[in-house]
């Protein structure tokens, strides 16, 4: 049985898979971002969706990562979680 990061390891070598699985994970780190952002807020879900002006559900989902947000929606957030958002492109 193959170990996982021998696994990962392996995996990583094909360009194409590299490329998704860095689109994966900053995905996943923009998440935990806005979870940790609403946390800290002391906010439930419920809260912040009548802050930003939208359905619990809809936050659900957001946090949740099933749906890619606008920076509108982004900024919104942010101000919501009394956060600042931040964009940036790194090239390399």
């Amino acid at each position: 049985m193959t170990k996982l990061a021998d696994l990962k390891k392996r995996l990583m070598e094909n360009p194409e898979f590299r490329d998704e699985y860095a689109a994966a994970d900053a995905e996943l780190a923009l998440v935990e971002e806005l979870v940790r952002a609403r946390a800290k807020a002391k906010l439930t879900q419920a809260e912040l969706a009548e802050r930003i002006g939208t359905t619990q559900s809809a936050v659900a989902r957001l946090e949740g990562g099933k749906v890619s947000p606008s920076i509108a929606t982004l900024r919104r957030y942010a101000e919501a979680t009394g956060s600042r958002l931040c964009v940036s492109l790194e090239c390399g």
